[in-house]
């Protein structure tokens, strides 16, 4: 007898690509154990707080890298608890991409017909509910005006909010106080808690070893204020792995797992995808929205209303367009950070000093309120690629919690930048036409590049020399591991993509049955959404 614990399916992160699986098999028989990196987090926990740092650091991981840096969730739940819900489904197009290198991304098998039932099902399992112009908050209004008043065309986004309970407080990115934000502690992962699944927060995983009939998952525990101090060691051993840590993580533990599994697919950690991402920020003047949009609110303000609402309520998809070549389609979507990282890397329009710091940029900051900041996802070349992983974790961890720097390398090719030009050029002829604002994009100058979305460092595709999965999610010559989250996603989506990594997640469950039930689990699929909650508070149950 070893003494190490022993379970079904071993699922490595719980935000979408972990959470999904989780649930389905234990509601079909499956032991199921879940380790997340992150604390366990719930509505009365999250702080909403001015103070930088306050609202922004148990919840969130930022890894800098080499010219890209990637802001994700670091909580049970992950980045469902720190996105802002938008769930766009992914354009047709998306899935014909054959980017930079002329080589189709995804693989022949999946494409926006078959993956609609799996978006289906996901919406129906949070689930996402289409917004109205009703639902648009100050910000969205405005941004759909100037599109309006630029001829172009605006759309209200669909979300997995409840409008009943949310109340335009805008902290969503820092967690939901008031579990208005259909996370996954509302659905996937309580639904997986009441079939016996078990969910160990502060785990973090350092490789994988072969055993006799299966999998040994090695992890580390950490502190839970000091996420840089280990509390201890352990392993699980399993039947079936499933890695989904994120695409910046799930590398890492693949490449550290080389020495015990053997050799991984070429494309374990290259071909990253920041999904195209961009900010720009629009200073607006206020007396040009009351002229030129008409627009006013009800204290008689024309705008100065940044700061309120839910996240991205309005995009403008007018080039989410199929006819149109690879590196010229992207989206235009109104979003909000709160004040932080976004405060700081704001440029300064036409400033005669620095631009973004300095007098100018103080000037700027005392504006904030009539801030509209445009989010862009457009194509990019895939062209991220992570080196050697450090001793644990996946990147070297800076400050006790948030801040870490991590192995990626990220230089843009002419491709990318090109793409980012043509957006920032739509962006301005918008909202600058008949003087509604000044535009700058965030500045690349102090840390390089940024993403919320982190894509395609573990994909699936048909080439197994630029694809590390096969279309079943199943890392290629290492049966019996699969990987399901953003890492997985081929290319860059030109829309947000949570909604895309859920249906793939959900599209993978069946084979991931089939692979367990033919190492000898009792199991079997089940197709029934979770039962919803309104509350995120843990149960008596996840004491476990």
């Amino acid at each position: 007898m070893t003494g190490i614990e022993t379970t079904d399916v071993l699922v490595i992160g719980s935000g979408f690509g972990g959470a999904i699986p989780a649930y389905r098999l234990a509601a079909g028989g499956a032991r199921v154990v879940v380790l997340e990196r992150g604390p366990w987090l719930t509505g009365e926990e999250f702080e909403h707080d001015f103070k930088f740092g306050s609202s922004s650091t148990r919840a969130f991981e930022f890894t800098m890298g080499d010219g890209m840096n990637i802001l994700g969730g670091n909580c049970v739940g992950g980045g469902s608890v720190v996105y802002f819900a938008a769930m766009p489904r992914a354009p047709r197009y998306a899935f014909e991409r054959l980017g930079g290198a002329g080589r189709r991304l995804w693989p022949s098998s999946i494409n926006r017909a078959e993956l609609d039932p799996w978006y289906d099902m996901v919406a129906e399992s949070l689930p996402i509910t289409r917004q109205d112009w009703n639902d648009v908050t100050y910000s969205g209004g405005l941004f759909g005006a100037a599109c309006a008043h630029a001829d172009r065309t605006a759309n209200p986004v669909p979300a997995a909010i409840d409008r009943d309970k949310c109340t335009n407080c805008n902290w969503m990115m820092s967690g939901c106080r008031f579990d208005a934000k259909r996370s996954l502690l509302l659905n996937y992962l309580p639904g997986a808690l009441a079939h016996g699944a078990r969910i160990r927060p502060l785990h973090e995983v350092q490789r994988i070893s072969r055993t006799d009939d299966g999998y040994r998952v090695h992890f580390n525990t950490v502190d839970e204020v000091d996420y840089r101090n280990v509390t201890g060691s352990g392993a699980i051993d399993c039947k079936v792995v499933i890695v989904a840590a994120g695409a910046a993580a799930t590398p890492a533990i693949l490449q550290r797992s080389e020495d015990d599994l053997g050799e991984m697919p070429a494309a374990v950690g290259r071909y990253f995808s920041g999904n195209g991402e961009r900010l720009n920020t629009a200073v607006v003047d206020e007396n040009r929205v009351r002229e030129v949009l008409g627009l006013s609110r009800p204290d008689g303000r024309a705008y100065e209303g940044y700061q309120i609402g839910k996240g991205p309520v309005c995009a403008s998809w007018d080039r989410l367009d199929g006819n149109l070549p690879e590196f010229h389609r992207y989206s235009l979507e109104q979003l909000y950070f709160p004040p932080g990282f976004g405060t700081i890397l704001a440029q300064v329009r036409d400033a005669t000093g620095p631009t973004w710091f300095g007098v100018e940029k103080k000037e700027m900051l005392r504006r904030w309120q009539s801030w509209l900041t445009i989010f862009i996802m457009s194509e990019d070349d895939n062209e991220g690629v992570f080196g050697p992983p450090p001793e644990t974790g996946n990147a070297d961890r800076v400050s006790q919690q948030m801040l870490s720097r991590g192995p990626l390398r990220y230089d843009p090719t002419a491709n990318t930048r090109a793409a980012w030009a043509r957006a920032d050029a739509d962006v301005r002829d918008i909202l600058e036409r008949d003087g509604l604002a000044k535009v700058m994009p965030w500045s690349n100058e102090v840390i390089g590049a940024y993403t919320v979305h982190p894509l395609s460092s573990c994909r699936i595709g048909d080439d197994p020399q630029t694809s590390a999965l096969d279309d079943t999610h199943e890392l290629r010559n290492h049966p019996g591991i699969f990987v399901t989250d953003g890492s997985s996603v081929p290319g860059a989506l030109t829309v947000n993509p949570a909604f895309t990594i859920a249906a793939l997640a959900e599209r993978a469950v069946p084979r991931i049955v089939e692979a367990v039930a033919r190492r000898g689990v009792g199991v079997r699929y089940v197709a029934e959404p979770p039962e919803a909650r309104t509350s995120s508070r843990r149960p008596l149950l996840a004491q476990a």
